[in-house]
């Protein structure tokens, strides 16, 4: 089983967008404005868009919680951030390797 969803991406593809598709884990929407034609970068805003959901859950399940969600509120966040920090090495290393846990969605084509 192979964990990389998509065939390898057009070299000239990650060359071209590399920058675009790292910087969707910040602004996952931004390959849908700046390079829509691209599989690489739509690969990666769809990890960014993934990341972002993942977070905004965890923030509001975690904050729900009294005092158990004070205590792995900050855990999860550091997770959170470590998730984004694997994501964008992925995209400038031209990699299209789901992020761990999450990464097996697909919400955008």
């Amino acid at each position: 089983m192979s964990t990389d969803p998509m065939p390898s991406p057009h070299p000239d593809d990650v060359q071209a967008n590399k920058w675009i598709a790292a910087a969707s884990y910040l602004l996952f929407f931004l390959p849908l404005l700046a390079a829509r034609d691209s599989r690489y970068a739509m690969y990666h805003a769809n990890q960014g868009l993934l990341l972002l959901l993942t977070a905004i859950g965890a923030n509001l399940v975690l904050g729900l919680i009294p005092l158990l969600g004070l205590l792995l509120l900050p855990v999860a966040n550091l997770a959170l951030l470590v998730l984004m920090l694997i994501g964008i090495l992925n995209a400038i290393n031209g990699l299209t390797k789901p992020l761990p846990l999450i990464g097996g969605a697909t919400l955008l084509r």
